[in-house]
């Protein structure tokens, strides 16, 4: 049994060929944009660096509060206390004092709309008694949603020595938000909040893209962030018919630089990139050698529609490839995995779907495994390399 690798005819896939994509160059110093709908990374930059990541690790706190939530620890109506630590936060708040007893609910407003860096010791303390201990429960279950390079000092995204996130850990957290907890996640548009009117001038979301009124796309999340260090960055998300993108962005040197880099980041993913069905279900991609079977070939295709992002401009560019072991071994039951379609578009992570067999291929019956057994003699004689084909 030999590993195979056979080229395909584009024409043969009814490929949709297309140019490499114009690449993005970026002003942020890292950057990771992602195709939710199709589980495409389409740029990376420095995506993998354990970077400060401002008020943007806010996400992490809010995660941590949507999932006590979900288990029943708290309810959106649960009343925090405010310690005088909390109170004391610079930068910026939703201005809680010593008195106030905040809900859950207000709490993740002023998270996310005010970027509330009181209401984020208010929640650590709530949840695990100090916001050291809560920073190190962060960092664990960060760790466990596979944010590897993800380490938390604080709830807010104070400057801290060690705290850190990489710009991917970012976007994993953004989709975990938009996909695990969407009764929430329409928080994350709202645009204004002032806990006991006493902060007009940080009551409205910072988020830029939600100002933005585009005629084919709609920004809906998710977090700023500002530090000297860190800079102006954004972990946004917008969607355009049934394509959701998620991006994010640090490193930018002004307010204006961050908004006008966010837009034109969500412009370039939906508008240079069309979702095409490259093979569809039951499609057979090619034939695959039958050892000792009735038959001599079997088809293979895909179980599932392939669909991917191509660039929008059309060339012959888009290469793809079947790779399997073989001859197969007959029986051969129908659906059974027997190869892989790999599917090469330039500038793009390959694509990879298993194919199964079209149809059950019975074995042989004697007849067949005479003549066979006849002809691997023949090859052995005429050869003089010993076995040309696997044992029966």
């Amino acid at each position: 049994m030999i590993t195979l690798r056979r080229t395909l005819a584009l024409a043969a896939l009814v490929l949709m060929a297309a140019l490499p994509a114009r690449a993005f160059e970026t002003r942020a110093t890292a950057a990771w944009v992602y195709d939710m709908t199709t589980g495409t990374v389409l740029l990376d930059k420095n995506a993998d660096t354990p970077l400060p990541p401002a008020s943007m690790s806010k996400l992490m706190t809010i995660n941590m509060l949507f999932e006590a939530l979900r288990d029943g620890r708290v309810s959106p109506d649960t009343t925090f206390s405010v310690s005088s630590r909390a109170k004391a936060m610079g930068g910026s708040t939703m201005f809680l004092n010593e008195t106030d007893r905040p809900t859950v609910s207000d709490l993740i407003r002023g998270m996310i709309i005010n970027s509330g860096n009181d209401a984020c010791v208010v929640v650590a303390e709530g949840l695990a008694g100090s916001e050291e201990k809560f920073a190190e429960e962060m960092t664990k279950r960060a760790q466990a949603l596979g944010m590897t390079n993800s380490t938390f000092k604080n709830a807010s995204g104070w400057p801290a020595e060690g705290h850190r996130m990489s710009m991917r850990d970012l976007g994993i957290l953004s989709k975990r938000l938009i996909t695990e907890f969407p009764e929430y996640y329409p928080i994350f548009a709202e645009t204004n909040f002032n806990f006991m009117d006493r902060a007009p001038a940080n009551a409205n979301n910072r988020n830029p893209l939600l100002r933005i009124s585009a005629s084919d796309w709609q920004a809906d999340g998710l977090k700023t962030g500002h530090t000297s260090e860190a800079g102006y960055g954004l972990a946004g998300s917008a969607v355009m018919g049934n394509r959701r993108v998620i991006f994010v962005i640090t490193g930018l040197n002004s307010d204006a630089a961050r908004a006008e880099e966010s837009e034109a980041i969500v412009n370039w993913a939906f508008r240079q990139f069309t979702e095409k069905t490259i093979v569809k279900a039951g499609t057979r991609v090619t034939d695959a050698p039958v050892w000792m079977g009735a038959v001599e070939t079997v088809g293979l295709v895909p179980a599932e529609d392939l669909r991917l992002l191509v660039p929008a401009q059309v060339q012959d560019k888009v290469t793809a490839e079947v790779i399997f072991t073989g001859p197969i071994q007959a029986p051969i039951t129908a659906g059974q995995q027997l190869a892989e379609l790999i599917v090469h578009v330039p500038d793009l992570p390959d694509a990879r779907i298993p194919l199964v067999a079209e149809t059950d291929v019975a074995a042989g019956g004697f007849t067949k495994r005479l003549s066979t057994a006849a002809e691997r003699l023949m090859q052995r004689y005429l050869s003089g390399t010993g076995d040309a084909a696997p044992a029966s």
